[in-house]
């Protein structure tokens, strides 16, 4: 069976870009870079995401476009006879599994709450009743399980129409609409009154700042975003590798992907903190920005619902954009291990998607007494830590390890197939860099993970 192509060269841009941003860009980035410092941590972290994400991000195209596979063959179609570099194949649709379990129900979240927006739901409601609305839909399984099985289904029958016609067509509409609406959001705000406090704390450096949370914590958070935010070492980028021809070179589509992921991230900041200095607001972490204070901030805005309800398509597009190219892989490598149709791997994984969600999605109401990391913790925790700390890294160290050591596919095979067609080549000086500074580093963060940060 002939393999599938991407149609386009912004296909593959796109479909790759909305891989790598995801929840983390909105909910993440903002705040971090508020916490340390601003504009200092915003330089650190595009100095990591250059010298740290962009190589292995290369490195898993690479594997792909030469193997023509998915994950687990396409290190089976490189390795030397009797090599076990495929094992980390299955680590690495592991990853791709337990990031479905829980992304699943939170971009349930997000739709909801576009649904909640759009009905007017938040309007004329206090502070106490937008926080106790958040906490009855995580109490609710009927509503998690319900928002969450219309993802996964909205996701495999995407993917079940095909690669151009599916998945490609549906993320190169979704990205460019995400694109219009997250700077029509951004504009919006820096109209707001105070905007521009919240410019200043976001973008101007801060040395003050980083001084009082350490200057090492920033630099060790810097690396830590500028990594995590590419989702590399599952190979959910390197099965969009598998599906481009031969003519542009693979740094320089890397880095077009990390300046588009940059951006998003970045713009996301110019729309969260001049809102909640407008409004004299916290940017807290997490969860709680989203779905607690940017609606009591909303609902206290002009046209509010309006704004709100943009808001959480762009949040929900985002996190399907990860879905959908996570949904590729898992559908791609079934095709590839068991000569499945399509068709046949779609059914497969819409039925064993949905019940591997249910843990995170009872983790907040069925199961809530169990808290796997401590007092406060749920599934969702658990299966987060998992992905992040554990097999992102510990994906991305194999794959590096497998281009630059001739125990692996070697560093003149995957320097060849990086420079392949137009655009940036690696140079040759990068064979020192890659081979002892850069597996340094990805162990430095793996140590850093498996102690909890």
């Amino acid at each position: 069976m002939e393999r599938e192509k991407l149609g386009s060269r912004l296909g593959f841009i796109f479909l790759s870009a909305g891989c790598a941003i995801g929840i983390g860009n909105v909910w993440r980035f903002p705040y971090i870079a508020g916490m340390y410092g601003g504009g200092v941590f915003v330089l650190f972290y595009l100095f990591f995401l250059i010298i740290m994400g962009v190589p292995v991000m290369t490195m898993e195209f690479a594997v792909g476009r030469a193997s023509r596979k998915s994950i687990i063959k396409s290190f089976q179609e490189l390795e030397k006879p009797g090599q076990k570099w495929h094992l980390n194949g299955y680590l690495g649709m592991a990853g791709n599994y337990i990031l479905m379990m829980f992304y699943t129900t939170v971009t349930g979240w997000m739709l909801y709450y576009f649904y909640q927006m759009l009905t007017g739901k938040f309007q004329e409601k206090n502070t106490e009743q937008v926080g106790q609305m958040f906490q009855d839909m995580l109490s609710s399984p009927q509503i998690l399980s319900g928002a969450m099985i219309i993802i996964v289904v909205a996701g495999i029958f995407i993917c079940s129409i095909g690669l151009q016609k599916g998945v490609e067509k549906v993320t190169k509409i979704m990205m460019s609409l995400l694109l219009a609406i997250i700077i029509i959001l951004a504009i919006h705000s820096l109209t707001l009154e105070n905007s521009l406090e919240g410019l200043k704390f976001y973008l101007l450096p801060d040395f003050q700042r980083m001084k009082e949370v350490g200057v090492w914590e920033t630099i060790t958070a810097a690396m830590n975003q500028a990594f995590f935010t590419l989702s590399l070492g599952i190979g959910a980028m390197g099965i969009f590798g598998s599906y481009i021809g031969k003519d542009r070179s693979l740094l320089g589509e890397s880095v077009h992907i990390a300046i588009l992921d940059t951006f998003v991230a970045l713009v996301s900041g110019l729309i969260i903190f001049p809102t909640c200095f407008s409004f004299d607001i916290s940017p807290d972490k997490g969860p709680s920005l989203i779905f607690i204070t940017l609606p009591n901030i909303f609902n206290g805005m002009a046209g509010g619902r309006i704004w709100g309800t943009l808001f959480f398509v762009f949040m929900t597009f985002a996190a399907f954009s990860t879905i959908l190219a996570v949904f590729e892989n898992i559908i791609s490598c079934g095709m590839d291990l068991f000569h499945w149709s399509r068709k046949t791997s779609c059914l497969v994984n819409l039925v064993v998607i949905i019940i591997l969600s249910l843990p995170c999605v009872f983790g907040y109401n069925l199961w809530s007494g169990f808290q796997p990391l401590g007092e406060g913790s749920a599934v969702l925790d658990l299966e987060d830590f998992i992905v992040s700390n554990l097999i992102l890294p510990i994906g991305s160290f194999c794959y590096l390890i497998f281009c630059v050591t001739r125990f692996g596919w070697g560093f003149e095979n995957y320097r060849k197939e990086a420079n392949t067609g137009n655009g940036m080549k690696l140079p040759g000086w990068i064979r020192y860099y890659v081979t002892f500074i850069l597996p340094a580093l990805l162990l430095f963060l793996i140590i850093k993970g498996l102690l909890g940060n």
